[in-house]
């Protein structure tokens, strides 16, 4: 997150920072690691495909859309300072740097601390079963539960790799496992809260509703091809 708000307050195009803010979770080598080791090689194969194409597409589409006017304002304020930074030598460039690192972690650490505290809160009381039962194959929204039930919580690619290798186990389908194991590295309620620092609520909801729409997709056709 704070290299995504760096991108943001650097002026690099919104579509490419939401296309490394999707990716850089989902498509997680270590992850892909597990997966290969637990389901073989297609479903790692089908997992990162999966997690590049929805980042591109999520990028793409909201750089058509032209959604800068959404970034909170003082992001451009801080960009438009960068000619500065041209005169800079490179002592002066190192503090300059320190100082931008120390300003984001002394805007967001308290975010960070209030989004993992409600989201490890969440996490325990959102047990493997109770997932089974709400998002098992007999329900055909399935993925559309796995993926809601998957954003508050907290955790990272290799953190649900146990969880996705249990409920596929007991009988859940493998694109909802899947759809729930990218819904909590990607859409995690500590992101949002996070996010909300450098974008207004408008573009998140948009940025959900994209990623999200793509990852049940996703699940959906995992479900039927695997």
């Amino acid at each position: 997150m704070p290299i995504f708000i760096g991108f943001v307050e650097s002026g690099i195009p919104l579509g490419v920072t939401f296309t490394f803010l999707v990716t850089s979770p989902i498509v997680n080598e270590i992850a892909l690691g597990f997966l290969f080791i637990s389901f073989g090689f297609k479903i790692a194969f089908l997992y990162t495909a999966a997690g590049m194409i929805i980042g591109i597409v999520a990028g793409i589409i909201i750089e058509k859309l032209h959604l800068t006017h959404l970034v909170e304002s003082y992001v451009y304020e801080i960009h438009m300072g960068e000619a500065v930074i041209e005169e800079m030598d490179h002592k002066k460039r190192v503090k300059f740097a320190f100082d931008a690192v120390k300003d984001i972690v002394k805007r967001v650490w308290i975010y960070v601390i209030l989004g993992i505290g409600i989201g490890a809160w969440i996490h325990g009381y959102a047990p493997q079963d109770f997932l089974v039962k709400y998002a098992g194959p007999n329900n055909p929204l399935a993925v559309f539960v796995a993926v809601v039930l998957g954003i508050p919580l907290y955790s990272n690619a290799v953190g649900t790799v146990p969880i996705v290798e249990a409920l596929i186990g007991k009988g859940v389908g493998v694109g909802t496992a899947l759809s729930f194991m990218m819904s909590v590295v990607a859409l995690s309620l500590p992101e949002m809260i996070l996010l909300k620092q450098v974008m207004k609520p408008k573009l998140i909801g948009i940025f959900i509703a994209i990623t999200g729409t793509a990852i049940i997709l996703v699940g959906y056709l995992f479900n039927i091809i695997l």
